[in-house]
């Protein structure tokens, strides 16, 4: 990591970034909770919110979509990614050139590396590649850090979270995006592991506001630097809601009682916010 190569997708040093490549991950099944969202110019508009410092999109969207919103939205580019109609050892196929990328106007990239893959050799010389380009093009680097494979009996243990985060370091990323691993306490061992470089929270599946909320207060409050979330944004119905609270937590410091009451939600669980 070098000092300052994020800059153009943080904002006090702290990120929320967008990410929009589940079509490919994932497929079309990820827009059923809210149709919209199939439409990236849908996901474009929601990364012109403040909260947002980045919308990561894979090759076609970058193309086919970002010149529209290139005045108000900061692009990741998202240089790898397999669909989920791939069976075999995890791998990630990279689909587009950091010189590509930075001609589409990109101001990051982002890659993804599954340690303890069959395939992770490969992958990590496919991330020193792509790692050195945009050091060339003065472009930030996250790192989708993400354990998987045969040899992994639990992919999401506090050691393995911290070994992920130790891996986005030791390869040069400036930010390293990780599952959370199931307490402030893990999380604060994963963020020391990570050194000077950044870390942060994947968004996981849609859960409802107040436990989300909890859980990304619980990863700041640890260390973290932030949060790269789809589902939990674009699948609710009202998706700018949860990216005003989650301004109010990741950038105001806001309690998620605070956060709710900026929603205008109900929180789910009172008690717990006692």
């Amino acid at each position: 990591m070098i000092p300052h190569a994020d800059e153009a997708i943080t904002r006090d040093d702290k990120s929320l970034i967008l990410a929009y490549d589940h079509g490919l991950e994932h497929g079309p099944v990820d827009f059923e909770p809210n149709p919209a969202t199939a439409d990236p110019d849908r996901v474009f508009e929601l990364a012109t919110h403040d909260a947002v410092t980045a919308v990561a999109v894979q090759k076609g969207i970058a193309e086919g979509y970002y010149p529209s919103y290139e005045d108000d939205v900061t692009l990741l580019a998202k240089l790898n990614g397999t669909s989920n109609l791939w069976m075999g050892e995890p791998n990630s196929s990279v689909n587009w050139t950091v010189e590509n990328a930075a001609e589409v106007g990109a101001d990051a990239i982002g890659f993804t590396v599954y340690g303890g893959s069959n395939h992770e050799i490969e992958m990590v010389e496919e991330f020193r590649e792509a790692q050195e380009a945009a050091r060339e093009h003065d472009l930030g680097v996250v790192m989708w850090s993400y354990p998987r494979g045969q040899g992994l009996k639990n992919a999401t243990t506090p050691d393995t979270i911290a070994y992920s985060t130790r891996l986005g370091l030791e390869l040069g990323a400036d930010i390293t995006k990780v599952k959370y691993p199931g307490s402030p306490e893990a999380m604060n061992h994963a963020v020391t592991m990570a050194g000077n470089s950044k870390v942060v929270m994947s968004g996981g599946s849609k859960t409802d506001d107040q436990d989300f909320l909890a859980t990304v207060r619980n990863a700041m409050d640890a260390g973290a630097n932030g949060l790269a979330v789809g589902r939990n944004v674009f699948q609710r119905d009202n998706p700018e809601q949860i990216l005003d609270g989650l301004e109010a937590v990741i950038f105001e410091e806001a309690s998620v009682k605070d956060a709710l009451d900026v929603m205008g939600s109900e929180p789910t669980n009172p008690a717990a916010l006692e």
